[in-house]
């Protein structure tokens, strides 16, 4: 970890280990460099899981996490990246083809666009869903009752 961090300075923001496993905090500009090289020269050859955390009274509202998984190494690690609302990160499916869903899921729960996405559309709420429900501004109750009202042809229970 302190290579990363020689390497890439201040872009590095936190670069630590936690109950045994490293994380690093990075600047969104540096991301896909960084999970490039941790696939290439650091044998993360698995993307377990991508999801976000929102924030809402921050300048910078969401967090994006990776973590990842070298067989060879049996290791994990995780990599977070912040953005503001209306941002969007670059895709990570064309260095782990399973990126492809946990991406499309962090899209449809909260909204964050991946660039260069192959296919970024909802996968868990219909195409039609207004709002983006992980989003802790979205009522805890809220449901899109004109969605339900047209498709389901009943009065929302909300």
């Amino acid at each position: 970890m302190t290579r990363f961090k020689g390497q890439y300075g201040s872009g590095i923001r936190e670069a630590s280990t936690y109950l045994g496993q490293n994380y690093f905090v990075v600047d969104s500009s540096l991301l896909s460099e960084m999970l490039q090289l941790l696939h290439d020269e650091e044998q993360f050859d698995y993307c377990v899981d991508v999801t976000a955390v929102h924030y809402p009274t921050r300048e910078k509202q969401f967090d994006v996490i990776w973590i990842l998984y070298s067989f060879g190494r049996n290791e994990r690690i995780r990599v977070k990246t912040m953005i503001a609302d209306g941002e969007s990160l670059p895709t990570s499916v064309n260095i782990w083809p399973t990126a492809n869903w946990l991406e499309r899921e962090v899209y449809d729960m909260f909204g964050i666009r991946f660039d260069g996405h192959p296919d970024l559309k909802r996968i868990l709420l219909p195409e039609g869903w207004k709002g983006f429900p992980l989003r802790k501004d979205y009522g805890i109750i809220q449901q899109d009752k004109e969605w339900v009202q047209i498709n389901l042809g009943i009065e929302s229970g909300q």
